[in-house]
C-alpha cells in the first residue's frame, strides 16, 4: 500500500486527482479495476478546534453554545 499526497482538481461537474506514473506502474494499477483511497482532507476542522479559536471571545458558556448548534441543526433535518 502507498500513501499518497493530491491535489483535487475540479473535471466538469466531478472532482478527481492524477496517479504518479510511478504509483501506477508500482501497483499494477489498469483501465476498470477497483481500488479503495482512503480521504484524509488536511484541512479537517475539530469542535474543540472551533471553541480553541472562540475561548476568550464569545461571553456565552459552552452549553448554550451546543445547544444553539443543536436547535440550528435540528431545523435542517
Amino acid at each position: 500500500m502507498e500513501k499518497l499526497n493530491a491535489i483535487v482538481k475540479k473535471w466538469g461537474n466531478s472532482f478527481g486527482i492524477v496517479l504518479p506514473k510511478k504509483l501506477v506502474e508500482k501497483e499494477r494499477i489498469k483501465e476498470g479495476i477497483e481500488i479503495t483511497i482512503t480521504i484524509s482532507p488536511k484541512n479537517k476542522t475539530k469542535v474543540k478546534d472551533i471553541f480553541g479559536i472562540l475561548k476568550g471571545k464569545i461571553r456565552r458558556g459552552t452549553a448554550e453554545l451546543l445547544k444553539e448548534v443543536d436547535e440550528d441543526f435540528g431545523k435542517n433535518e
